[in-house]
């Protein structure tokens, strides 16, 4: 099993939104990075990510998602009222991926950003690398760990 942390906008789609979806899963779409869509490609059914809300005050992870399905083309990029239109895709050359996660855990409190660039365990971690502005990127299982420990740890 793989580990990955994925960012979204609170305002655009957070946990809690999650949380309410039908059976607590949701298609992932809207990635426009080739590196970031080469992540999703690589997520197989079952890995494990962290959910990250980003452009937050104060961005954090918020809990835990399931890949439920791997990497399928995103319609989105060829539909032009959406915001992820892309005019060089299609459904003939869909360029574009996206995958279904569902809730796992909604941690008890979220671990803000400053909190893990203190935490030794994660000085490696893509995330807290300068301008790593990736929207899915790759975790470690100790990485992943040490978040779930902070996450059950009081503020």
């Amino acid at each position: 099993m793989q580990h990955w942390l994925m960012k979204s906008e609170p305002e655009v789609f957070s946990i809690r939104d999650l949380a309410k979806s039908p059976r607590k899963t949701t298609h992932w779409e809207g990635v426009r990075n080739y590196q970031a869509r080469n992540f999703l490609r690589a997520m197989k059914k079952g890995d494990r990510a962290l959910f990250y809300h980003s452009n937050a005050a104060p961005p954090g992870v918020a809990g835990v998602v399931e890949i439920v399905r791997e990497a399928y083309p995103d319609p989105t990029a060829w539909d032009r009222k959406s915001d992820y239109h892309d005019p060089k895709a299609s459904p003939e050359n869909p360029i574009w991926s996206m995958v279904d996660v569902k809730l796992v855990q909604v941690f008890p409190r979220e671990v803000p950003l400053d909190e893990l660039r203190g935490a030794k365990a994660l000085a490696g971690m893509e995330l807290l690398r300068r301008g790593s502005r990736l929207s899915v990127t790759p975790v470690t299982a100790a990485e992943f760990r040490t978040i779930e420990q902070l996450a059950a740890k009081r503020a």
